[in-house]
């Protein structure tokens, strides 16, 4: 489990298929800002959003492995370029964002990406268009994961939900880079998830 607080930028420096399967591509990732002392094999590092787990390091760097399907239904994991990175929670950690899996629900596509204010601390409105089948867990003021971000929906209608983008969160991820056509790693809350699986269940029965 993660929280969604990006506690680092990386980079994806290089991409090579597995000798053993040329269908998954292994990873290798300048860990920047991360601190990696703490981290083992076999330890998940939630890249932009998706869990993977660590299969080699080396100081400053670690090396993931990631499947066909895992490709098939994320960006930003096919090429070179930075990433946003979060190590999997310890049961002492603070949550300070939400309950995040890691596990990518739908690839958005972003719509707005204005400026509010002027100057260079301006905030920015972050408009994205969310796969269709994920509208109903989608609620005003309620939690979703953009990029392993953990964010706050401003508004909603229908798939499409607005963000506000503060300054730190600008600076600290990769946020900063989006622009209207971008696509963007979602999952959605946890909570939402489990309230319309037990609600459906509750309909069957009745």
């Amino acid at each position: 489990m993660f929280s969604g607080i990006i506690a680092g930028l990386g980079r994806i420096v290089d991409l090579s298929p597995r000798a053993d399967n040329d269908a998954t591509l292994r990873l290798s990732i300048d860990a920047g800002s991360l601190d990696l002392s703490d981290v083992a094999l076999g330890d998940s590092i939630a890249c932009s959003g998706v869990c993977l787990t660590v299969t080699d390091l080396a100081p400053g760097r670690f090396c993931v492995d990631v499947s066909p399907e895992t490709l098939a239904c994320t960006v930003g994991l096919d090429a070179p370029g930075q990433v946003n990175l979060e190590k999997a929670l310890r049961l002492a950690d603070r949550l300070g964002g939400h309950l995040v899996s890691g596990h990518v629900d739908g690839v958005g596509e972003v719509l707005r990406f204005d400026p509010v204010g002027t100057g260079e601390d301006a905030c920015r409105l972050l408009e994205i268009r969310a796969p269709q089948a994920l509208a109903k867990y989608i609620a005003r003021k309620g939690s979703i994961t953009v990029d392993g971000v953990s964010l706050t929906t401003n508004t909603v209608d229908g798939a499409i939900f607005t963000i506000n983008l503060i300054p730190h969160t600008l600076t600290v991820t990769t946020l900063q880079r989006l622009a209207p056509g971008a696509r963007v790693n979602l999952e959605i809350d946890l909570i939402a998830r489990y309230v319309e699986r037990m609600l459906g269940e509750q309909g069957s029965a009745d």
